[in-house]
């Protein structure tokens, strides 16, 4: 497995051509996955290993791609931690009752994963008896995981967060020291579980600006790397929304830095010379024709060259109602080191 194309690529190795996962490779966008889901709720089809095990892997049998993920959600530490939540089908993780007062995040629990999410470790330990290309593992960045709770569910503006991390910075202190922590167990216990990589997601953090991150965030990412080092799996970190952000991102941490749609290559190159990238098409442009799908990958392929190393990948998660033939064609086109498209 140390000699798979894609964790060659995560040590910054020379590979014969860029490998290729897509993020939310396991999803809607497959038949076989929306007959899996049939009579059964987000939350459920993730808490039950069968399922979580079969979706990783349906990614993999279709298209070949060089890594899997695993199929959860980055929100499933909260169940554990005492605030109940719900995933609803397009809308996302929504909370019972959020957390914004400072009782309520003093309630919030730490955990440990072996114990309190079996599911996932028992879903990580059977894919490892299955799978011939690496596991990737996951959670969410402690801002992005705050985000949701305090919100109660996605939003836009991320008023109640803000206000909280700007108004109340010792409270928001307590909440990203208790969620640095549990994303260090949690991760931890996934490494141990016997994934080969991690992500960790900041969906929300291009909210802020510079600033706000080096004050409020930086601190708390740069322990988790810290923590993780030296374990025996790669960590990915991928922030999106603020390319001015990267600096700062990869100087909290992280083997690989990924790159969302919103920066080239060759820019977040520039930014942050000497690191590995992973990225970055626009999951939007699997919407259009082969032909054009096949221009944009050569033209992420051809930035990748330039780089330390690069991962193929969207610059966000596969869009529901992706057409299958288009992943067919940028999967080809990545395999092939884009000489199909020339």
């Amino acid at each position: 497995m140390k000699d798979s194309l894609f964790l060659r690529a995560v040590r910054g190795c020379k590979t014969e051509r860029p490998p290729i996962w897509l993020m939310r490779q396991a999803g809607r966008y497959l038949p076989e996955y929306r007959k899996l889901r049939e009579g059964r709720t987000m939350l459920q089809a993730v808490t039950n290993p069968e399922i979580a095990v079969e979706a990783t892997l349906q990614p993999i049998r279709r298209f070949g791609f060089d890594a899997a993920i695993l199929f959860s959600d980055l929100t499933l530490p909260f169940i554990p931690m005492g605030a109940p939540f719900d995933i609803v089908e397009g809308k996302g993780p929504v909370l019972e009752r959020p957390v914004r007062s400072e009782a309520q995040i003093k309630a919030l629990k730490r955990f440990q994963t072996q114990e309190e999410m079996r599911f996932v470790i028992e879903s990580i330990k059977e894919l490892k008896k299955q799978l011939l290309v690496p596991l990737i593992g996951f959670t969410g960045a402690p801002f992005t995981l705050a985000s949701y709770l305090i919100e109660g569910g996605p939003s836009r503006d991320l008023a109640y967060t803000k206000s909280l991390m700007l108004s109340e910075p010792d409270l928001w202190g307590q909440l990203m020291e208790l969620l640095s922590d549990v994303v260090i167990e949690y991760l931890r216990a996934q490494i141990e579980a016997g994934v080969d990589a991690v992500q960790i997601f900041d969906s929300w953090v291009g909210s802020l600006s510079p600033q706000q991150y080096e004050v409020y965030i930086l601190p708390s990412m740069q322990k988790i790397f810290h923590q993780l080092k030296g374990l025996p799996a790669p960590v990915i970190h991928f922030g999106t929304g603020n390319p001015l952000l990267l600096p700062l991102i990869a100087q909290a941490g992280g083997d690989v830095i990924g790159i969302d749609y919103r920066v080239s290559l060759t820019a977040a190159g520039q930014m942050i010379p000497g690191k590995v990238l992973q990225g970055n098409l626009d999951p939007t442009a699997l919407y259009g024709s082969p032909k054009a799908i096949r221009t944009e990958a050569v033209r992420i392929i051809e930035e990748g060259r330039h780089l330390h190393g690069h991962i193929f990948n969207l610059g966000h998660g596969i869009l529901p109602m992706t057409p299958l033939e288009n992943v067919e064609a940028l999967v080809d086109v990545v395999c092939n080191g884009g000489s199909h498209a020339r």
